[in-house]
């Protein structure tokens, strides 16, 4: 996924396989059948074109972000004392972004986001941040323990 994401683009297992082996040696159906699961689970979609497919995100990264918080937080049996201790862990920077976010989501944007008053986040309109949907998985099943 973290490849899909980066160019934000409908991609190919070979773009993808030629980007990964900058890294390290890895075959093309192991990116292949990365991308035909991830396309399984409703991360991504793909359209063929001649004999491949071209496969695009169906989310953003940060709805991805958003739907694993959402599910984390959901499995606490106290949601305010699970915030709190969130809260806790976040850097100042990180604080100020959650600040931002709430006036965003109130509709209080100015001030948000340096003081621009846009309903933006690092470029991304708030209706896109949804979650995938999924079949009969959680967001966090997406990830193969590479990040992908």
């Amino acid at each position: 996924m973290t490849r899909v994401w980066k160019w934000n683009r409908p991609v190919t297992v070979r773009e993808v396989l030629e980007d990964l082996q900058r890294e390290r040696s890895i075959a093309y159906t192991t990116v292949m059948t990365v991308l035909d699961n991830l396309h399984h689970k409703g991360w991504v979609r793909r359209e063929a074109e001649g004999r491949a497919y071209r496969y695009e995100a169906v989310s953003t990264r940060a709805a991805y972000a958003a739907a694993l918080m959402n599910d984390a937080w959901s499995q606490s049996d106290n949601a305010a004392a699970a915030l709190v201790a969130f809260f806790g862990m976040m850097s100042d920077e990180q604080r100020q972004a959650l600040r931002d976010a709430v006036r965003i989501v109130e509709g209080t944007t100015e001030g948000a986001i340096g003081g621009s008053g846009t309903a933006e986040v690092a470029g991304e309109a708030p209706d896109t941040a949804r979650a995938p949907e999924t079949r009969d998985e959680n967001p966090g099943s997406a990830r193969d323990g590479h990040g992908r």
